[in-house]
């Protein structure tokens, strides 16, 4: 086409504002082999340049992708329309569960990861003359790797294959270097004002409330239709709750989300009747590449629900995030495609600058496990060697390396094994891909149909009990139901072709759903726990039930969905595993584990034997303790818990313990050091080894500490520990009083009488420290302390004998004791 000349499209196009830019997209086309179109919504992009291509000659076979089936599905039709056909003729489908083409399509609508599994399939894309990836800025996973993979086939295998990247908001010059500096073309929009107005909701007020409250203020404040964005299913169906009763007669309320049935989406998509007004409660799924008729109001919660992968569970939690500028608005340019409209965004008009500019990719943000198994069928072992626009985080494609190598897909140098080719036919998961390959024959359809329920939202309803809804699923006549069967079919039948080829770790399940889908999760067996509702999942994480719900009253699960935080995350689907199953995991999985420790409550070294599933612990039972240095080990590390205080020392080994102290401490080496911490630290090398065989505190007796507080003494200081810290002071009068050692400055509570006659102070440690004296009364009573008895004598001894006498007159009170008798009694009786 010469530039200026008019594209030849069906009438009644000609007001679309990207019909401009048609020949310029042509010639850069023609040129180059690559283009960036940015068009805004409503410019006419999705449906117009498919067309272009195709009538002008450019591309006799167009593929143009759509990130989400909702929106496939209405450009097939809208073209179709156009075309004055029906879909299947010139313009068709092909998404999961649905296909219609025919031998006359040359513009096939297809989702991101049917576009993923053709060009893997066949790498030359043979017949298809131009790729489209719409809505690109949505900057999904399969979005992203299927560019990647277009891009090394037209520059390796198709220098002829011609490449289109649109958006309405995208950063296009990042785009166009990726694509060997491609021409960014850009098109008007055609949309009609839109006036934006702030609701803030606060803190304190949900969600839904202000969603309802703003929804009931919009229909009686404006006319048209109007579109809600809400973050999620749940957030929906609270809404339509609290609408549905106050509602007028003349007002239809259409959810809209991606687990609903095809026909149900296309209801809350098609205009309303005539004199009815239409609320649609949506998710971010009607965000871009759709039109609904009659909206002209749009009210933005200005939230949305994105998933979170945590590398270091392999678990992917959803979390409630605040929507970016550019979403905000695309939400927005919502209520302007047909006519001016308003939109209403729950939140302060200054609060939109501190939005992210646009939405994080997916690619770091989810599991991988699926792209690395792509990857190594590409014959690729690092994602990075691709052209990608964000590089994967190197911890998510560690444990998705990790994951596949458990189940079996790839061997030790990243390359597909049997096996992972086998799984890499199923249009699955890895992990229900594994599923499917690896059951027994008599289980592959039951498989199948599990791998679908589970990929497809909303089949055979809500309830967490997977076994419940594949029972659902299997009754269900509807048309979901039946296509989701039909796949199942589809599936069971290609594994059977690759039977041979599966790693061969399964398990008989004699009917066990749990033990089916334990292939695919081997890592998320699920063991109830004491506490209501609370199970242990074998990959160490926790996980809870609602203790009402009967799956939470099962013995063992299999987790397959797990939302929130890993450590105590929500199991959202799963199903029992019955004991039969379970034993013959266990016996191709289970390990043992034989642990001796220490036990505070019994002051006692156990031994026992676990049974572990991963890292869930399935059964403990006691066993005899061990002969060998465990035991010894365990009450060690015991007493360093517990703490030395609570050996039963006694008296005596009290006593001596204090005696060795005192000359560690004013001698310092070679004594070691005597207190409780440096004790405890050594107390393998001094005490047990006097107690050889003890498990307990209680085989601890004072005489072994006796024994082991004795070898602590240093061998030049053996046999003279009396000799420097005497346990007891022989008195004048004969008698044996013990000296309380207490800090540097051992004492001798002793009666004055008994020290009669002794004119030199007592002292230990050959004589070089003296003692410090309490002197106490005939009563036991304090009366002097001193460190200088002569210096007693001679000096205070004169006002403490009058006080005695006259509190003790049957006792002798000499005016000179030192060179009295020493006595302990009393005077002899008359």
């Amino acid at each position: 086409m010469t530039a200026g000349a008019k594209p030849k499209l069906p009438a009644g196009v000609d007001s679309l504002p990207v019909i401009q830019v048609l020949c310029d997209l042509s010639a850069a086309l023609l040129s180059h082999g690559r283009v960036v179109l940015v068009a805004p919504p409503g410019a006419g992009k999705t449906t117009l340049v498919p067309l272009h291509l195709v009538s002008d000659g450019i591309a006799g076979r167009v593929i143009l992708i759509e990130p989400r089936r909702l929106a496939a599905r209405a450009a097939a039709r809208r073209m179709a329309e156009l075309l004055g056909e029906a879909v299947g003729e010139t313009v068709g489908w092909r998404m999961r569960l649905d296909t219609k083409v025919s031998a006359k399509t040359r513009i096939e609508v297809v989702t991101e990861g049917v576009f993923t599994r053709m060009i893997l399939d066949d790498p030359e894309l043979a017949g298809v003359d131009a790729v489209i990836f719409d809505e690109f800025h949505e900057r999904s996973l399969d979005g992203d790797f299927g560019l990647a993979l277009a891009i090394e086939v037209a520059t390796a295998l198709r220098d002829d294959l011609k490449l289109v990247v649109m958006s309405a908001t995208l950063d296009g010059a990042k785009v166009a270097a990726l694509l060997d500096d491609a021409p960014v073309v850009e098109s008007k929009g055609r949309a009609f004002p839109v006036t934006i107005r702030h609701r803030d909701r606060p803190g304190t007020v949900a969600v839904e409330d202000a969603v309802v409250a703003a929804v009931r203020a919009a229909l009686a404040e404006e006319t048209g239709s109007i579109l809600v964005f809400l973050p999620g299913q749940k957030e929906i169906r609270r809404v339509a709750e609290r609408l549905q009763p106050v509602l007028a007669a003349n007002v239809l309320l259409a959810p809209l989300y991606g687990a609903l049935d095809a026909s149900d989406q296309d209801k809350a998509v098609r205009p309303a009747p005539a004199g009815i007004r239409k609320v649609v409660l949506a998710t971010d799924i009607a965000e871009t590449s759709l039109t609904i008729e009659g909206v002209r109001i749009v009210i933005d919660s200005g939230l949305k629900r994105r998933p979170a992968f945590e590398p270091e569970t392999g678990l992917t939690r959803l979390e409630t995030v605040r929507v970016s500028r550019a979403s905000a608005d695309q939400r927005a340019g919502r209520a302007g495609r047909t006519e001016p409209g308003t939109a209403i965004r729950l939140w302060r008009a200054e609060q939109t600058a501190a939005l992210d500019a646009f939405d994080r990719p997916e690619i770091l943000a989810t599991d991988l496990s699926g792209l690395l198994l792509d990857c190594a069928a590409w014959g690729v072992n690092d994602p990075a060697q691709l052209r990608l626009l964000d590089p994967p985080p190197q911890a998510a494609v560690k444990e998705a390396a990790k994951l596949l190598a458990d189940l079996g897909a790839l061997d030790d140098m990243q390359r597909l094994t049997p096996a992972g080719q086998a799984m890499r036919r199923l249009p699955l998961p890895p992990r229900l891909a594994h599923m499917v390959a690896a059951a027994d024959a008599e289980d592959r359809r039951t498989a199948a149909e599990l791998a679908v329920l589970v990929t497809e939202r909303g089949l055979g309803g809500t309830d967490v009990d997977l076994d419940s809804r594949l029972r659902r699923l299997r009754q269900g006549r509807d048309p979901r139901s039946k296509q989701a069967m039909a796949l199942a079919g589809r599936i069971a039948a290609t594994s059977r072709s690759d039977a041979q080829k599966s790693s061969g770790a399964g398990w008989p399940s004699d009917g066990d759903i749990g033990a089916i889908l334990a292939l695919g999760y081997p890592d998320r067996i699920a063991l109830r726990q004491p506490t209501p509702g609370q199970f242990a999942l074998s990959n160490g994480r926790g996980g809870a039930l609602d203790p009402a719900t009967s799956l939470a009253r099962e013995k063992v699960l299999v987790a397959v969905e797990v939302q929130g935080a890993a450590a105590a995350g929500r199991i959202v689907s799963g199903a029992a595993l019955g004991q039969l199953a379970l034993d013959r995991i266990l016996a191709a999985k289970a390990t043992t584990d034989d642990t001796v420790a220490f036990v505070p409550q019994s002051r006692s070294v156990r031994a026992s034997r676990t049974t572990w599933l991963g890292r869930a612990a399935v059964e403990t039972v006691p066993m005899a303790l061990p002969a060998d240095a465990r035991v010894a080990a365990a009450l060690a590390e015991g007493i360093r818990r517990l703490g030395l205080q609570r050996l039963d020392f006694g008296k005596e080994a009290s006593r001596l313990l204090a005696r060795l102290r005192f000359l560690a401490d004013v001698s310092g080496p070679p004594w070691p050091h005597m207190n409780d911490a440096a004790l405890a630290l050594t107390v393998e090398a001094w005490l047990l080894p006097y107690a050889p065989g003890a498990s307990s505190f209680g085989d601890l007796t004072e005489g072994v500490l006796i024994a082991a507080l004795t070898g602590l003494v240093p061998p030049a200081f053996a046999g003279r520990l009396d000799d420097l810290a005497p346990s007891h002071y022989e008195a004048p009068t004969g008698s044996r009083v013990p000296i309380r050692y207490e800090g540097e400055r051992p004492v001798l509570a002793i009666r004055v009488q008994e020290l009669f006659g002794l004119a030199v102070h007592p002292a230990i440690a050959d004589g070089r420290l003296p003692l410090t004296l309490e002197l106490l009364s005939p009563a036991h009573r304090p009366i002097q302390v001193t460190r200088d008895l002569p210096g007693f004598w001679a000096g205070s001894w004169r006002d403490v004998r009058s006080d005695l006498r006259g509190r003790y007159p049957k006792h002798e009170w000499p005016e000179d004791p030192a060179n009295a008798k020493p006595t302990a009694r009393a005077k002899p009786r008359r």
